[in-house]
Parts: C-alpha cells; sequence; structure tokens
C-alpha cells in the first residue's frame, strides 16, 4: 500500500478531481435505502472496483429491525390549476419524501399544506425528507441492495471502511465518502498490503444493521475500521474517536491530523451520526472511528438541495482522502520491535548511523530505549513528540544494522 508524498500528506490535486466526476456522475440519481436507485449506483461503482452485490429479501429479520419493502419511483408532480409543474420530481429529486406512497388526487392549498415541508430561512432549499420505517400505502416486496468489496492482505486480520449510499442528490453527506472509498479501494488494490480489507457501501442504519446480522461470523478478524462521511466540503477535519476511545485507529487518525498541519477536531464517541453507532453498539463494540469535515446535522446546507455539486471541493476530497491514505499506512506500518543490545547504550558512529544530535539521531535514541516489546512505533512516537514516519525510518535503519528485530513478523 502506499504511503504518504515526502511531505507526509499526498497531494489533493493528484485524486480530488476524479472522485469529484465519480461524484458528479451518481448525483442525478434517486437513491433510497432499497430499490433500483441503489442499484444503478452500485453498478456505476463496479466499473471502478468488481464489487459483490449483495441482495436481502424484503420482511428478512435483522436483529431488532426489518428489511423493508422496495421503493422505486419514476415521477411525480404538483400541478397548478393551469397545468403548470408547480413541484416537480424531474427537476429535484429531493421535491419527493422518500419511501411516501404513490397518490392521484386534485385538492385545495390548504388541503395540500400538511404535506409540504420548507425551510423558511432558505426558501429557494428544498429539505430532505424520508419515512422510510412509516408505510402509508402498498410499497412492493423485493430486497435491500448492498455492495461489497474484500481484499485479502498478508494477514487475515481486516480494516472496514464503510459508507452510506443511500441518499438521493445530496453529495457531502453521502457521497463524498462513496467517492473517497471507491478511489481509497482502487489505491490498495493495485500495491501489497499487511491487513486485509473490507468496503461496504450500503444503505444508513439498516443496511449495517443487515451486514452485522448477515455476518456475526467475520466480526472477530476486525481489527480497525473507519466510517468515511462528510468529507467534500471546507470546513475542518472531524474525527469522531470508536466507542473504545483508545484503539489503534484513535490513536492514528489523531497521530496524523495532529501532524497534518490542517485544522481539526477530535471528538469523543456518541451514540447519534453515522453508521458508527451500529458497529460501535455494544453487542459489537468494533474499533470504528468516523471521518467527516463537518459533523452530521451541524452545517445549514445538511439534508438540503444546497448539499450540491458546487457546495463539495475537489481539493477538499483530495485532502480527506490524503488523510485516510496516511492513518491507513501508519496501521500497516506499525509494529512492536526488541533492542537486540539493551544493556547501555550502543555505539551509532561505528555502524554509520550517528553525525550529530538531530532530529533523525534523537529518533534512534527513542526507538532503541523504547524498543522492549511492549511499545509499538506509534508508542514512541506519541511519547517522543515525533512524527510516526521519523520513527519508522529510524527503526528500519535500526533493523538494517541488526539492532532491532520486530516481534510481530515470523
Amino acid at each position: 500500500m502506499n504511503g504518504p508524498d515526502k511531505d507526509g500528506i499526498m497531494s489533493p490535486s493528484r485524486t480530488g478531481r476524479e472522485i469529484y466526476e465519480l461524484i458528479q456522475e451518481l448525483y442525478p440519481i434517486c437513491r433510497s435505502i432499497t430499490g433500483n436507485g441503489f442499484r444503478q449506483s452500485m453498478e456505476i461503482l463496479q466499473r471502478h472496483l468488481p464489487l459483490a452485490i449483495q441482495e436481502v429479501p424484503s420482511g428478512t429479520k435483522v436483529f431488532d429491525w426489518t428489511v423493508p419493502k422496495e421503493w422505486n419511483i419514476r415521477d411525480a408532480y404538483v400541478k397548478n390549476a393551469e397545468g403548470q409543474r408547480l413541484i416537480d420530481f424531474r427537476k429535484s429529486n429531493l421535491h419527493v419524501v422518500g419511501h411516501s406512497v404513490p397518490i392521484r388526487q386534485t385538492m385545495s392549498l390548504e388541503e395540500l399544506r400538511p404535506h409540504l415541508f420548507t425551510l423558511p430561512q432558505h426558501a429557494d432549499w428544498i429539505p430532505y425528507k424520508t419515512s422510510y420505517y412509516e408505510e402509508n400505502g402498498d410499497l412492493d416486496s423485493g430486497s435491500l441492495t448492498y455492495g461489497e468489496l474484500y481484499l485479502p492482505g498478508n494477514e487475515q486480520e481486516e480494516i472496514l471502511i464503510s459508507c452510506h449510499a443511500c441518499h438521493p442528490s445530496l453529495c457531502n453527506d453521502n457521497l463524498s465518502g462513496v467517492g473517497i472509498a471507491t478511489m481509497l479501494a482502487k489505491q490498495i488494490s493495485l500495491t501489497a498490503h499487511r491487513y486485509s480489507y473490507r468496503f461496504l457501501f450500503i444503505p444508513g442504519t439498516i443496511g449495517a444493521i443487515t451486514w452485522l446480522a448477515r455476518n456475526e461470523d467475520k466480526i472477530p478478524n476486525i481489527r480497525h475500521g473507519l466510517v468515511l462521511a462528510g468529507l467534500g466540503d471546507s470546513s475542518k477535519i472531524t474525527y469522531k474517536r470508536s466507542r473504545l476511545g483508545d484503539a489503534d485507529i484513535d490513536r492514528a487518525a489523531s497521530h496524523v491530523l495532529q501532524n497534518s498541519g490542517l485544522a481539526h477536531q477530535i471528538v469523543d464517541f456518541d451514540p447519534y451520526g453515522y453508521d458508527e453507532r451500529q458497529y460501535c453498539s455494544p453487542g459489537f463494540n468494533l474499533a470504528m472511528g468516523c471521518l467527516s469535515r463537518a459533523p452530521s446535522g451541524t452545517y445549514p446546507e445538511y439534508h438540503t438541495s444546497a448539499d450540491d455539486l458546487d457546495f463539495i471541493k475537489p481539493d477538499r476530497l483530495g485532502e480527506s482522502l490524503c488523510i485516510v491514505s496516511e492513518a491507513l499506512h501508519l496501521l500497516e506500518s506499525n509494529r512492536t520491535y526488541m533492542n537486540m543490545n539493551p544493556k547501555c547504550e550502543p555505539q551509532l558512529g561505528k555502524r554509520g548511523l550517528y553525525s550529530s544530535i538531530g532530529e533523525a539521531e534523537r529518533a534512534l535514541l527513542w526507538v532503541l530505549n523504547l524498543s522492549d516489546g511492549s511499545h509499538d512505533l506509534l508508542d514512541i512516537a506519541e511519547k517522543a513528540g515525533m512524527r510516526f514516519t521519523s520513527v519508522q525510518e529510524a527503526a528500519a535503519r535500526l533493523v538494517h544494522s541488526q539492532l532491532l528485530r520486530p516481534l510481530d513478523i515470523p
């Protein structure tokens, strides 16, 4: 797996535009938690990735939930007496409440008004509304669809990357995570990697619950994980810790952000937000953090038509991908070592390791001192107040000089 560029973070311009172009293609599709819009989106992703498409029948019990019936829509509108479309699904698929049932009726404005949703403070924005689990009429039995990609690594332990792909035309809260996960999977598939990777493109909430219910046998292999969402806007980056709080993914993401030079915030877990709340539920308690920019529900454009192609920026998408890539590179590279010359400080000069006391030499001394079999490289970087890459490079030099040996490689 590729690591960061020389400055520590890959250039956002390398990939941001490609992610943005994928989002442009997905943007017009009317997606929901079930139905053909979601399938069409997965078919587009299959042009980029060898996704396995799973179909789970309506009515399937998944823990305390039931897979809902399928919802598809062809057209919807409200006309005035002159036949003009005042509300038109063809202009924006947000004009229709998701999972609402068909109706053909003439009514007065007063009769219609309870069924209208507006944003008085932003009269030209269309709010996103759904009625997923409140069936008001007949829906079709069908299935819930999700896409899954498994990339085997040198180890069976897995890193799980999850994003929700069920919203209609919402770019940041939905498609930014889909686009970044797609590009990340493409990158990882082209390189050797230590961990195995599993990518999930799922409907929000019910998708994660369904996958967990059907795959409990895979849970013990999941070592680290990230939920990706809301990564294309211009806000500072937010990392939400897992329920565990101090898992390796929490430490890795925090270290990368703290050394990135980017505006960011690190917040504790709470049971509100995206699908991390399912993966971190007490029955699973997976080490799943969530990376976003503005957290869900905290910006005016959230769940409105203003979350459009102008709201997200290619550079921000590329920057977000770089942060994810560097955090995963850290996890891939983090190992525990044993000092092979632990009694006093070894003579570095005769091994060509010593020139003057600078960052590189300080890193050598820190690695030697803390490589007692109980500290990994991230521990050492945190204690030394250094970048992980400096400590990693020092360890490689010491291994080459036979002063250090890795404990977790046969």
